[in-house]
């Protein structure tokens, strides 16, 4: 599928279950989705900002992810750093779902998550 007015389609919402973080790369950049038990999807760089790790890979409930190297929390719905070792938040894109696929907005501007 082809990027629509910024918005990328990154997976099929069927490959994520609640409860569960995914990392994607697309366009060069690994993202991390996450569904939360509400079914909100949320959407963050899969980087650390600690350290060059993937955040998806690390301990994910409620709205928060551990990262799996230093045990740095974010919450994903903000992206917000939620203490040491962390302290720079993590960049967050607006999701939406488009017939069943999930899309994120990647360009530099879209740094809030939004309902879907």
């Amino acid at each position: 599928m082809a990027e629509q007015q910024g918005w990328t389609p990154i997976l099929a919402e069927a490959e994520i279950a609640r409860g569960t973080a995914k990392g994607i790369e697309v366009a060069g950049r690994n993202i991390a989705v996450y569904q939360l038990e509400d079914s909100t999807l949320c959407a963050t760089d899969n980087v650390c900002t600690h350290a060059f790790v993937p955040p998806s890979e690390g301990w994910f409930e409620d709205c928060l992810i551990e990262c799996p190297l230093h045990g740095g929390q974010f919450d994903v719905r903000t992206g917000q750093a939620q203490g040491a070792p962390v302290d720079e938040d993590l960049r967050t894109h607006a999701v939406r779902v488009t017939d069943g696929m999930i899309e994120v907005m990647l360009d530099e501007a879209a740094r809030h998550w939004q309902v879907v």
